[in-house]
């Protein structure tokens, strides 16, 4: 499926107008933005023969090397970047690679999922009205206001899973009676705490990638001495990146710390169960040499002829039971 967007004047800032082109219409002149949603190879060559460039395939983009996300080839440049998106053949999110292609002041991007992040700029580009700066509306301004899209969503995420982590952190430092409920309330913390750090890992891995195409059009925008509006947005729209970069460590550290205490804590529960064996293990020990000593079958015996033998060894076994027990609970280690 591709959708075109071409921009209609309107108040101080264009609108974009996005519809869908069936595979016989021609591409308009005007057009400023190609969306590609997994293309056919149709589609593929009909954009290719209008724009003059070599579409990726769904193949080249998962196959393509950290040296080629960006490059340059017969005038049109291709940035190939990660962004959190669901995945149609998994359950939990995954990075869905994205290629942006810039000719002629048109944009071409390449997917396969469907991100938030485009739905959220193509409702934004749709609604806005005069309330932006005035300026044309180029595949430079889209390209970065799809990455500041990107970022924005990115920030949502890591607040909400900011927040996650934040109830989690209670969760875990709670007090619970029950040592049953403690153990599997502490295996569902950690396995809700490798989520959130792989989630936390991916959307960093998609800053990153995002990072570098603004600094390759941060280094472009400057030698062709581009719009001081563009410019100016690229650096604004990489320092919050940046910021938000640190903001994914920040959390990343504290899902450690946290899974460090976790398992802290499933330590102490692993050596209290121990401790118990080895107390119950030193009271019946004492209990267990009386009745060795007057289990053997010696022919001469003292006690063997004495009418209080047994209950005076079933009181030695009691004593020599509670005596380790009270000794423990005075040391206070029980």
């Amino acid at each position: 499926m591709i959708f075109i967007h071409q921009p209609v004047p309107g108040g101080a800032q264009p609108l974009l107008d996005r519809r869908p082109l069936e595979l016989q219409d021609p591409i308009p002149e005007d057009t400023v933005w190609l969306d590609m949603i997994r293309p056919t190879r149709e589609e593929d060559v009909k954009v290719e023969t209008f724009m003059g460039i070599q579409v990726p395939t769904r193949e080249e983009m998962k196959d393509i090397e950290p040296s080629e996300l960006l490059y340059v080839e017969e005038g049109a440049r291709y940035m190939t970047g990660r962004v959190l998106s669901k995945v149609s053949d998994s359950e939990e999110p995954g990075l869905a690679g994205i290629t942006f292609i810039l000719r002629d002041n048109r944009l071409v991007t390449v997917r396969y999922e469907e991100p938030q992040a485009f739905r959220m700029y193509a409702q934004r580009a749709g609604r806005t009205t005069g309330n932006g700066p005035s300026r044309s509306t180029t595949g430079e301004t889209i390209l970065a206001g799809l990455i500041e899209a990107v970022i924005d969503r990115a920030a949502d995420v890591l607040q909400l899973q900011g927040e996650r982590i934040d109830r989690l952190s209670r969760k875990i430092f709670e007090e619970r009676d029950d040592p049953s409920a403690r153990n599997t309330a502490l295996q569902d913390t950690l396995r809700a705490l490798g989520r959130q750090g792989d989630l936390i890992s991916k959307q960093r891995e998609s800053l990153v990638s995002m990072e570098r195409i603004l600094l390759s059009l941060s280094a472009t925008y400057r030698t062709s001495k581009a719009p001081r509006e563009l410019r100016e947005d690229v650096r604004s729209t990489l320092r919050d990146l940046q910021s938000l970069e640190e903001h994914a460590t920040f959390l990343s550290s504290k899902i450690q710390f946290l899974l460090d205490a976790t398992l802290g804590l499933v330590n102490l529960e692993q050596n209290n169960i121990i401790k118990l064996f080895s107390v119950m293990a030193v009271v019946f020990m004492p209990p267990t040499l009386i009745a060795s000593i007057y289990g053997m079958n010696f022919e001469v015996m003292p006690e063997l002829k004495w009418s209080l033998g047994y209950p005076a060894a079933v009181c030695m076994m009691v004593v020599a039971a509670v005596l380790p027990y009270v000794f423990f609970r005075w040391k206070k280690w029980l």
